[in-house]
């Protein structure tokens, strides 16, 4: 709460030496939340958006953590796919969203292709990484107790990498929104990004801000009432 009372201290002592146009004070920005909420625009593109984070972020997750496992585990499927890999980590979000548009057409399979592409490989180095991290020696100890193969994946292994699929889940949850707001403003009609496209032609700030810091609040929830129970949760035995 004090780190928030200081940003909006510092905003309002900088709308003193700019113009309104340039930076709304606070309540400008409030006043404009209250009122798209209440003409019902905001609540209706804020929860398409988050539609199309939940799914991008679930199919970059499931699909990173698996392959990224994968190449953990076997020396040889990282060789072969570790070329691809930092070649997807290296291109760059705009190219991979207009070609996914150009391909497949400005609908709603090319938008969440786009986004789970540029998340997806993320996913895989963080996975990788934790896969080759797992104690060795803990897993040969569950065979010496002749632990059976389910105890043996869920009590000794995924325990391991916990903190790395939570430090996916973190970052990409961050990164993934930012990406669907790009996708939004280039190929669809709907949605904040979408949205943003409109106010900016406009030059609204208030509004841009004001649907900017709706989105941020949704995530800001996801992230305090799931994500930080779920860590705590999983990460108990290192307590």
């Amino acid at each position: 709460m004090a780190s928030v009372v200081g940003v909006l201290a510092i905003w309002q002592i900088s709308v003193e030496f700019v113009e309104a146009d340039v930076l709304p004070a606070p309540y400008l920005v409030l006043r404009s939340l209250i009122y798209h909420t209440g003409d019902g625009e905001l609540l209706f593109h804020v929860g398409v958006t988050l539609i199309r984070v939940l799914i991008s972020f679930t199919l970059a997750m499931a699909f990173g953590v698996t392959l990224g496992i994968i190449m953990g585990r076997f020396k040889q499927w990282d060789a072969a796919l570790d070329g691809i890999l930092v070649l997807a980590l290296n291109l760059p979000a705009l190219v991979i969203i207009i070609l996914c548009y150009l391909w497949f057409g400005l609908g709603e399979f090319a938008a969440i292709l786009a986004v789970t592409i540029n998340k997806f490989p993320i996913v895989v180095v963080n996975m990788r990484e934790g896969a080759r991290a797992v104690d060795q020696d803990l897993l040969q100890v569950s065979e010496v107790f002749r632990l059976s193969s389910r105890r043996r994946l869920f009590q000794v292994y995924l325990p391991q990498l916990y903190p790395y699929l939570l430090s996916s889940a973190r970052s990409g949850l961050a990164l993934v929104w930012k990406i669907v707001l790009v996708v939004e403003l280039l190929g669809r009609s709907d949605g904040v990004g979408f949205k943003l496209g409109i106010f900016f032609q406009f030059f609204d700030i208030a509004s841009i801000l004001a649907y900017s810091f709706a989105f941020i609040i949704v995530v800001m929830a996801i992230e305090y009432r799931l994500i930080v129970p779920l860590e705590r949760r999983l990460t108990v035995w290192r307590t």
